[in-house]
């Protein structure tokens, strides 16, 4: 093979983008299908604790390693009464959720998502319901979490059984409001208004809490940057991060950009920080917003493989909605998704893998019956254990190839971690070619890097192949061959179509 068809790029901790937040490992937990019951919560179980928790699913989130977890929505938020979800069971209302067309319960609420997060050792992420509702509700609902005592509300939680604070520290104002199928849709003069006026009443409260202003539902929409720009005029000095939202699907058999989907999510992220820095700069402001990319994922919104968008208005209790099966390539694809957010590390600080069971999920259930991994796991889970530290600059010089819709891209797509306790780095690179074998080189200066403690691969022959109930293991990492670390140089040769995890001690 030509010195041409390898992918080079150099690492020195002399040039680095910043340090990665463990939140950017978080996830998302909405009111949603099966995510909340038969998924998270089945009390009757064979494996259910006290407090109806799938302790099966509780393992798999630990090994998944997730962070900062979102909740209660999504769509779901903006038609959420709190008061609802707290309390004695036998006294919770049944509602219908017009977002998804479905009855919910209550049966699972703000106290045993609390325990939740506690138990698989998480933060809690809480999204206010900015659609229906407004400043009165936020911070009744603030004031019910994380006040100590002595006032009616704090005493109501006390009464429900939890006599510590929540201590939600991080909260989101709203979701999606720019999007016409939100209930509650607003303009951007309108939600930057109310996300200002909230923000200042919880301000009053505890002026510790960080918020997450929404921002635009997805790059394509009309609205975007100008709406950011608009609810940023209003409440710059009041947030701390603005959220952004990215699904990716394969269109018309089009695989080439399927995995070229990073692109698309890299621009997205350096868009909205030129809008927030620009309105910083007209503000005269020296603070800088950061980004909460609370919803990313692979998302079959219209395809057979996936359960259906939405059911008819039979208000069914956690209907089946969107199962989606993933392959290999789509694990391929969140790999190169994963990488994009540790590549704007110094911007992203919080970001959400929406959702974190049955729906677009890494992990599935069955009632009554297993939990198993999809193949998305285990990008995720490698990465939130390998990710941590400062994120080195890399700049490939990779061979490419031309997509349909992304034109001319790198076949090679990386990132490399350094971890400030023992020095050790991880590279995560992903071979775009669908086809043929990437040889890789890394020239390694400033770091006494002598061996390869380990290279994973997650790549198969099948490209569709993926894990079911009743072979759930059908697809996990394997070990690759003849990476060598030799006299300050990485060498390597990463798999057609892969997604590679090579740490160097």
């Amino acid at each position: 093979m030509s010195p041409q068809d390898t992918a080079r790029f150099t690492l020195d901790p002399a040039f680095a983008v910043g340090e990665v937040d463990p939140r950017l490992f978080g996830s998302f937990v909405e009111h949603l299908g099966r995510c909340v019951y038969t998924g998270l919560h089945e009390p009757g179980h064979p494996a259910a604790d006290d407090r109806g928790l799938r302790t099966d699913v509780l393992d798999l989130v630990r090994e998944l390693g997730v962070t900062a977890i979102r909740y209660p929505g999504g769509n779901f938020v903006s038609g959420y009464r709190w008061e609802d979800s707290v309390g004695p069971l036998e006294d919770r209302p049944r509602r219908l959720d017009l977002a998804w067309k479905s009855t919910e319960t209550n049966r699972f609420g703000l106290s045993e998502f609390v325990d939740f997060v506690r138990k698989v050792g998480g933060e809690p992420m809480m999204a206010l319901n900015l659609g229906t509702r407004g400043v009165a509700e936020a911070i009744e609902l603030q004031e019910y979490a994380n006040h100590p005592a002595g006032t009616e509300l704090s005493e109501r939680r006390i009464g429900h059984g939890d006599r510590e604070p929540f201590g939600i520290r991080l909260w989101c104002l709203g979701n999606e409001v720019d999007g016409p199928w939100q209930t509650g849709h607003k303009t951007a003069e309108e939600y930057g208004r109310l996300a200002a006026e909230t923000a200042r009443a919880m301000r009053q409260i505890d002026d510790s809490v960080e918020l997450v202003a929404c921002g635009s539902s997805g790059q394509s929409m009309p609205t975007f940057a100008q709406w950011e720009a608009t609810v940023l005029e209003h409440c710059y000095d009041l947030v701390d991060h603005i959220s952004l939202h990215a699904y990716y699907e394969e269109r018309d058999g089009d695989r080439d950009s399927f995995l070229a989907s990073a692109v698309d999510t890299e621009s997205f992220i350096e868009n909205v920080v030129a809008t927030c820095d620009h309105v910083g700069a007209r503000l005269k402001s020296k603070k800088k917003i950061h980004l909460s990319f609370d919803e990313w994922n692979v998302w079959y919104m219209n395809h057979p493989r996936s359960s259906a968008m939405s059911p008819d208005k039979d208000w069914a209790e956690a209907p089946r909605l969107l199962e989606d099966h993933y392959t290999v390539t789509d694990a391929v694809v969140l790999g190169t998704l994963l990488i994009a957010l540790l590549r704007h590390a110094d911007r992203v600080k919080v970001a959400c893998l929406a959702q974190l069971v049955n729906v677009i999920a890494p992990i599935l259930t069955e009632p009554g019956g297993p939990a198993w991994r999809q193949t998305t796991f285990f990008p995720f889970a490698q990465a939130s254990r390998h990710g941590r530290g400062t994120v080195l600059d890399v700049r490939p010089h990779s061979p490419v190839h031309v997509t349909e819709q992304y034109g001319e891209v790198d076949l090679l797509h990386a990132t490399a971690v350094r971890d400030g306790g023992t020095g050790g780095v991880t590279v995560f690179a992903v071979n775009r070619d669908r086809t043929a074998p990437l040889p890789l080189e890394v020239t390694l200066h400033g770091m006494d890097l002598t061996s390869v403690a380990g290279h994973s691969v997650l790549a198969d022959a099948d490209p569709e192949a993926r894990n079911t109930l009743e072979a759930p293991e059908r697809v996990v990492p394997h070990p690759a061959e003849g990476t060598v670390l030799d006299d300050g140089v990485l060498r390597a040769t990463l798999e057609p179509m892969s997604w590679n995890v090579i740490r160097l001690a």
